[in-house]
């Protein structure tokens, strides 16, 4: 007795966390996928009646600004990111002596929340408090500075905050990276002489793909989830011109009392994580196996 309950009682330890997973991961998405072919308004119906849902949502130009705006912040955010961290790596990777100080800077703004960043830069862009106010204060009277308010800039100002808060964990990621790369392997081309910009781009970077990849994955979720930034920061407006589809989502499941829109739209943004995701979890899985 004793022996087999040694040997079941890890089963035994994980069945309660297992099936809390199963019951409020799963359990919901299923139920979501569920609703999402559903006439649901305010309460849940369960009459199933077709795709009536996908086709509203992508008849609503609402949802297709929110599309267009994922679009525009995504590439933004990620490949800036990327850039920023990168650039902030190898900078760090000289062995300069103020390293740490200079890392803990960088890295800051993780420590943050979103709701704290987007309310910082909602008070630094805020055409009558930040930036432009205090330009106008030195004199400079017809200096503008309004993206906040321009629902054509807007979005540029989430994309702004976004890269401040993300880009010191992308370098953190990628100085790891770098500090891990065959010291032999330089000092031989910097004893063939190749100059070091050409070790960077033949050597080290190329030696940094699966970095590139984790941090496009973890940006890409980011960007795809980004709703307290959005709600921080600009509230979705001027109007709706920054809404994103999780910003979307909440305002339909919660404002407008139609949760059968939010649920096609949290659907069709799970398929997206999926799409990334998954083939990465696969790669990974299949180079173990190798």
């Amino acid at each position: 007795m004793t022996e087999w309950l040694e040997r079941h009682m890890p089963k035994f330890v994980m069945a309660p966390s297992f099936v809390a997973i199963l019951i409020f991961v799963y359990g919901f998405i299923g139920w979501t996928a569920w609703v999402s072919f559903t006439k649901s308004r305010l309460l849940p119906k369960y009459d199933i009646v077709g795709t009536i849902q996908y086709d509203r949502l992508f008849q609503s130009p609402r949802w297709e600004t929110a599309i267009n705006n994922l679009y525009v912040f995504g590439i933004l955010f990620i490949m800036i990111s990327m850039f920023l961290g990168l650039v902030l790596a190898i900078f760090l990777d000289q062995k300069i002596r103020v390293e740490g100080v200079i890392r803990t800077i960088y890295l800051y703004p993780m420590a943050l929340s979103m709701i704290v960043t987007g309310t910082a830069w909602k008070w630094i862009l805020n055409p009558g408090l930040g930036i432009e106010a205090t330009v106008k204060k030195w004199g400079y009277e017809n200096f503008t500075f309004d993206w906040l308010v321009n629902p054509d800039m807007a979005i540029y100002t989430v994309v702004l905050a976004g890269v401040w808060q993300s880009s010191g964990f992308v370098m953190a990621l990628f100085l790891a990276g770098l500090r891990s790369v065959d010291e032999e392997i330089i000092k031989a081309a910097q004893v063939d002489g190749i100059p070091t910009w050409r070790i960077y781009s033949a050597i080290i970077i190329p030696s940094l793909a699966p970095i590139f990849l984790s941090a496009f994955i973890v940006l890409s979720h980011l960007a795809i989830k980004s709703f307290d930034l959005v709600i921080a920061l600009t509230g979705g407006g001027p109007g709706y011109a920054t809404d994103l589809p999780a910003n979307y989502m909440y305002t339909m499941a919660f404002s407008r009392g139609d949760i059968g829109q939010a649920a096609s739209s949290a659907m069709i943004m799970m398929a997206v994580v999926f799409t990334i995701v998954v083939p990465y979890l696969y790669s990974e899985l299949r180079a173990k196996n190798d």
